[in-house]
């Protein structure tokens, strides 16, 4: 098994930990390999009722895919060729179809960061899903940040967010904690961090399990206790925003309020990828009227144009390689992107027969 993920069954639970600390538990191809082939055994398994996710870090549950190995192996593919690219993505969208469709409970405690790829293992869900933050959750699916878009289903779970909350949280790439996820139907009960421990002996150690949900509920603080979300106090001016089709009328519409948190929210966006914008915002209202699997085989052509346009390589080298935060975005401005920029990222990446995830539809 992989080192970076440590599996076991006790008490009928299969438990499942992140292990990889020091990468802030990112994913690896190898680990989206391991937890697919043990979610998989684990189904079925009549000796597995649920299965726990979790991490051995504090800091982080999952800060996301490995972006210093997709850097590394875009700039490879591009010099050499190489198909571990495309294995990752495609294995990763394979395992966030799996996890949406698992028909055992799934419970996740998302303490510490949550980003990207980690919002993928998580929030990719239909019913029977428990997921669990603490005063200790930072949120975010960052991806307009680094040159790409909120991936991993964010097309199929940030549009059904209440109102324009999805909207918002892929345009801004801004974080969030425990009361804005609860808020924003991001997760659904907040227990502290202390009581992390006792939670998981007393899973572990159950009689029965018959129902998860009320056992985890023990542990949970009561409404309010995890503090105000913003995202409720700013709901109105979110909603008016955020419900245009089109990023320059919603930077315009944030333009004219003097607020501080439209300025606020207007000064993120105007750092992230112009471009990248404009192909989030359509990924969303196109997302929204779609199943899981026809999100993520849209999602699959379009990463595979994201590493082929330049963004994405140039956001990662600025953010993570150099550090220098100082992207050159291609186009740099927003109103240089045109509506072909846009609609090219949404055109098939491969013929019908060979899109490597055709099975689904």
């Amino acid at each position: 098994m992989n080192e970076h993920i440590l599996t076991c069954v006790q008490n009928r639970i299969g438990l499942l930990t992140l292990n990889r600390p020091q990468a802030l538990n990112s994913l690896s191809l190898d680990m989206v390999r391991t937890i697919t082939r043990t979610l998989l055994d684990w189904r079925d398994d009549d000796a597995v009722d649920a299965v726990l996710l979790c991490s051995n870090s504090e800091k982080a549950f999952c800060a996301g895919g490995d972006i210093r190995f997709l850097y590394q192996t875009a700039q490879q593919t591009a010099r050499h060729g190489s198909g571990l690219l495309d294995d990752f993505f495609t294995e990763e969208y394979a395992l966030n179809r799996l996890i949406h469709h698992y028909p055992k409970p799934y419970i996740v405690i998302m303490d510490g960061v949550v980003m990207g790829g980690g919002m993928g293992i998580s929030q990719c869900h239909s019913g029977g899903k428990l997921h669990i933050v603490t005063e200790r959750s930072k949120i975010a699916m960052p991806e307009v940040n680094i040159g790409l878009f909120p991936d991993v289903g964010g097309g199929y779970f940030l549009s059904r967010c209440p109102g324009q909350l999805g909207t918002w949280l892929a345009l801004t790439a801004n974080a969030i904690g425990a009361a804005d996820a609860l808020y924003a139907g991001l997760a659904d009960v907040c227990i502290p961090s202390a009581q992390l421990p006792a939670l998981k002996t007393a899973l572990l150690s159950a009689r029965r399990h018959s129902d998860i949900a009320a056992q985890v509920r023990e542990f949970a603080m009561q409404a309010g206790e995890w503090g105000d979300s913003e995202l409720a106090r700013q709901r109105g001016a979110i909603d008016r925003h955020f419900a245009f089709d089109d990023v320059p009328s919603i930077m315009a519409s944030l333009a004219a309020d003097p607020a501080p948190f439209a300025q606020d929210t207007l000064a993120a966006m105007r750092k992230r990828s112009p471009l990248m914008l404009c192909v989030t915002l359509q990924q969303l209202r196109r997302g929204a009227g779609m199943a899981i699997e026809e999100c993520l085989h849209m999602e699959r052509s379009m990463m595979r144009r994201c590493f082929a346009h330049g963004d994405a390589a140039e956001g990662i080298r600025a953010t993570v390689i150099d550090k220098d935060m100082q992207p050159v975005w291609s186009p740099a401005r927003l109103e240089d992107v045109s509506p072909q920029m846009v609609e090219d990222f949404f055109q098939p990446a491969w013929p019908a027969h060979a899109h490597p995830l055709r099975c689904w539809l």
